[in-house]
């Protein structure tokens, strides 16, 4: 069986006041056990990220400007 194991950071917890997604990840298994094929993706959140969300992943605003993913992988 071919499985795809999603995880996403935000910048907190409430879309209503806009947190968004700011990291993208996933793995692929089959049979139980990981493939090569991974996907990694940060984006910019052109907003600050709250405190309790960085206590738990580490992402800072200055970092995601620095590192984030080209526009150009989300199309492929």
């Amino acid at each position: 069986m071919r499985q795809v194991i999603l995880d996403t950071e935000t910048t907190g917890l409430n879309p209503a006041t806009g947190d968004r997604i700011i990291e993208i990840g996933c793995v692929e298994m089959v049979g139980r056990r990981l493939t090569d094929r991974t996907f990694h993706y940060y984006i910019n959140p052109e907003r600050d990220i709250d405190a309790g969300a960085f206590a738990v992943h580490g992402l800072s605003r200055e970092f995601l400007l620095i590192n984030r993913s080209s526009p150009a992988l989300l199309k492929s």
